[in-house]
């Protein structure tokens, strides 16, 4: 498996939306608890990352129409499965496990859609690591400051327990995505090292996408996008990226400015346009496939795919689209002055 040799050759294609597509099923509390959590404690409805466990068989469902619309990369359910985010639900316990059998969905559907579709293109499975619901750059509480919901060794701790379970089930790429505060992403980051390390693992690429939450193009813990690539460059990541928070009318400059920067691949995964009062995305698929179009013609990305509010439908529109077009080429990047 070399994701860098097919990355020299074409665009490759990442999927869209889980919670967009998990919200078409109207599941209840009681699907939410299956069997196994009938009697917990406290309401789990909510809690996607569980589905892996008490309903696996609509995550591989969901992960198989992203691999038939023409998804390369998917993307495993596991966006809040750390013991810091699961702690909403008292699940904590349960991080490492919900990592693991994540996984081995994304990895099933893939050896299933294979199966059913001889000599496809080879696919990827990115383990899909989160921002968490505590930040180490912001205090939660506005006349504190100085204070910290969370250490950097606790996250440290949970990203490791959650790379730990991705490995063991099967992934390809670590992908840490959706960073709104990049404290947090080194913390995972060096969960990462510190994992492939102690394990004696081969080190699996990692993808880093950021999100930028308004038009002044900063995060949201302040840095600008040029500040945020050069405080993860050491990672030396496969790809880094943005998604989430804009569609892609509004992601553009952030896009190509980032395509200058990066001495490696970028990555690109917008929302559909922009929530609409009811919280709604009404970006049609082969609106979101033109945006995406165009960045590719100008050579701003290497993968592509959607975020929030993108389902099947946007990543077949975009996949076609990329298709015949060529990657962006990683600029050579000065390192000093002469």
């Amino acid at each position: 498996m070399d994701i860098r040799k097919e990355l020299e050759k074409r665009i490759l294609v990442i999927d869209g939306a889980m919670g967009t597509m998990i919200q078409r099923h109207k599941l209840t509390e009681a699907d939410y608890r299956g069997e196994r959590f009938k009697d917990w404690q406290c309401d789990v409805k909510g809690n996607n990352d569980l589905l892996c466990i008490t309903q696996p068989q609509i995550i591989k469902g969901i992960h198989k129409q992203y691999l038939a619309a023409g998804a390369d990369i998917i993307e495993t359910n596991t966006f809040s499965s750390t013991f810091i985010a699961m702690a909403d639900y008292e699940m904590q316990s349960l991080a490492y496990e919900l990592n693991v059998a994540a996984a081995r969905c994304a990895r099933e559907a893939i050896d299933e859609f294979t199966a059913e579709n001889p000599g496809t293109a080879q696919r990827y499975v990115a383990g899909a690591i989160g921002p968490l619901n505590k930040t180490l750059s912001l205090s939660p509480d506005v006349n504190n400051p100085g204070y910290r919901a969370v250490t950097f060794d606790e996250v440290a701790d949970a990203y490791y327990e959650q790379i730990r379970g991705l490995v063991d089930g099967g992934v390809d790429i670590l992908l840490i995505e959706t960073i709104f505060d990049t404290l947090n992403a080194k913390g995972a980051i060096y969960a990462a090292k510190k994992y492939f390390r102690t394990s004696g693992k081969p080190e699996l690429p990692i993808m880093i996408s950021g999100t930028i939450t308004d038009a002044s193009g900063r995060t949201l813990s302040g840095q600008t996008l040029e500040a945020f690539y050069t405080s993860i460059m050491h990672a030396n990541p496969l790809s880094v990226g943005l998604n989430c928070a804009l569609g892609a009318a509004e992601m553009r400059p952030h896009i190509e400015e980032l395509s200058q920067i990066a001495a490696c691949y970028t990555s690109a995964y917008p929302n559909a346009g922009l929530p609409n009062a009811m919280g709604e995305y009404d970006e049609a698929p082969h609106e979101t496939a033109h945006f995406i179009e165009e960045w590719a013609k100008e050579g701003f990305v290497n993968i592509v795919g959607g975020c929030c509010g993108t389902t099947p439908d946007h990543i077949k529109h975009i996949a076609d689209n990329v298709k015949k077009i060529a990657p962006r080429a990683i600029p050579v990047i000065e390192t000093e002055l002469v």
